[in-house]
């Protein structure tokens, strides 16, 4: 019986994945009893880093607490590489160079989980007094690295290779990754031939969700400051209302999505913050507008940041102002996973956790800046682990269910175990998967 090409092609790779999974299972097992038994000493310290978060190029103790475990693990640790990040290298012979990124930073809000170790911490955000919370889950993250790099040590007589763990600050301004690479990070430090990050997400627990090509959305901000003629509220004709031309920008503006964007991409434009005027009766001489632009593709992004330029001109013009002050643009850029990486893994996850459990899932639409070391030519992987109750997330989906918080909200409350020995053993499998052996 003579077979198709076609069908010859699918037999190879349906054999090649075979193997593959094979390969992977007996480390599967040593992997997953080593991560299960060091679970005491990784929740002892999700909690310390939970109940002490720091933001954004404030993540001294933080990097500290990293640094020294990642020392007594036997790798070669520098710390203050991008202000406050740390870079921890262990080489391990002849083999491919990984990198495995964590972030670091925490954000300016109030906790209100109600958890025992809930955050109390507080800190000077934009000249201000606030409360910080890892309410994005960083806090997993960063567990999970370590309990994926203390596995690789234990299990070094199985790979060859060098590993970098970078624990990164300033994530959440998208503003790390390119501190740390603008202090050397690919030249000071072994460049690496592949580059992972996880990122907690609310899914059931024991989910690992990928996909290759864009997984992150570009991020743009805008700030505009409309500028007019200041006067009293009883007599507008004397004067040139900005709070009347913000307001036009922010209804009008939406259009640029609606209907200049091609409909099947993926767009948005929010304006989160107004600020002008002091009291009710006084139009101010000035409003400033401030907010974010989201997209996936290159083309959209363009369109998107000229469309935001012109109607802000356009609503200044019909008003007789003059050209508004503008900063448009400037943000992070989307996360591509590399296509060949994201396959080679998904055989790994699927036998690792089973196929109902390793997923391939829509682009999220926040951003992130681990996709700066991917556009340094590094193939990347960015995935995402869920922390919640399958249950909860089960009811939550149901119509007219309770909604689970989300990343970022005051009440995002992670479910450590099994959530972060999910990622450590996740992240484990995938490094192991592209080191020499």
């Amino acid at each position: 019986m003579k077979l198709t090409r076609i069908a010859t092609a699918a037999l190879f790779a349906l054999a090649s994945t075979s193997v593959l999974a094979q390969q992977a299972a007996p480390l599967k097992n040593d992997v997953f009893t080593r991560v299960d038994a060091m679970y005491p000493w990784l929740d002892t310290i999700y909690k310390d880093l939970h109940a002490h978060p720091e933001i954004a190029f404030q993540e001294t103790r933080t990097a500290g607490k990293l640094a020294a475990e990642m020392r007594k693990l036997g790798f070669t640790v520098t710390e203050k590489v991008g202000k406050t990040g740390i870079v921890a290298v262990l080489k391990n012979g002849a083999g491919p160079t990984v990198l495995v990124r964590t972030d670091m930073d925490g954000l300016p809000m109030e906790e209100k989980t109600g958890l025992p170790y809930a955050s109390r911490a507080r800190a000077m955000s934009e000249g201000r007094d606030t409360f910080v919370t890892h309410s994005c889950g960083h806090d997993i993250h960063m567990s999970s690295w370590l309990g994926a790099a203390r596995t690789l040590v234990e299990l070094k007589s199985q790979w060859k290779g060098t590993l970098v763990f970078i624990g990164q600050p300033a994530e959440e301004i998208v503003s790390g990754a390119r501190a740390m690479l603008d202090d050397g990070l690919f030249k000071r430090f072994p460049k690496p031939d592949y580059a992972f990050a996880l990122h907690s997400w609310p899914l059931a627990y024991g989910t690992v969700g990928f996909n290759d090509g864009p997984v992150s959305s570009n991020s743009d901000s805008l700030e505009i400051v409309f500028k007019g003629r200041g006067g009293h509220g009883s007599a507008p004709d004397k004067t040139v209302d900005p709070i009347a031309i913000a307001a036009r920008f922010v209804v009008d503006v939406q259009t640029v999505v609606s209907r200049e964007k091609d409909p099947k991409e993926f767009g948005v434009v929010t304006v989160g913050a107004i600020q002008g005027g002091t009291v009710g009766n006084i139009i101010p001489d000035s409003v400033q507008v401030r907010g974010t632009i989201r997209s996936y593709s290159p083309q959209v992004r363009a369109r998107l940041l000229d469309g935001v330029r012109r109607v802000a001109e356009g609503a200044a013009a019909m008003a007789g102002a003059p050209k508004p002050d503008m900063v448009i643009g400037g943000g992070g850029q989307a996360i591509v996973n590399s296509t060949e990486l994201v396959n080679k893994t998904e055989v790994v996850f699927k036998e690792a956790f089973g196929a109902d459990k390793a997923v391939r899932m829509p682009a999220m639409t926040a951003s992130e800046d681990f996709s700066l070391y991917a556009n340094e030519g590094v193939p990347s992987m960015f995935f995402f682990t869920g922390v919640y109750d399958p249950k909860d997330v089960a009811a939550a989906e149901r119509e007219g269910g309770k909604p689970i918080a989300f990343n970022h909200s005051p009440f995002y409350a992670p479910v450590p175990e099994p959530s972060i020995k999910t990622s450590a053993k996740a992240m484990t499998l995938a490094v192991l998967n592209v080191l020499g052996k």
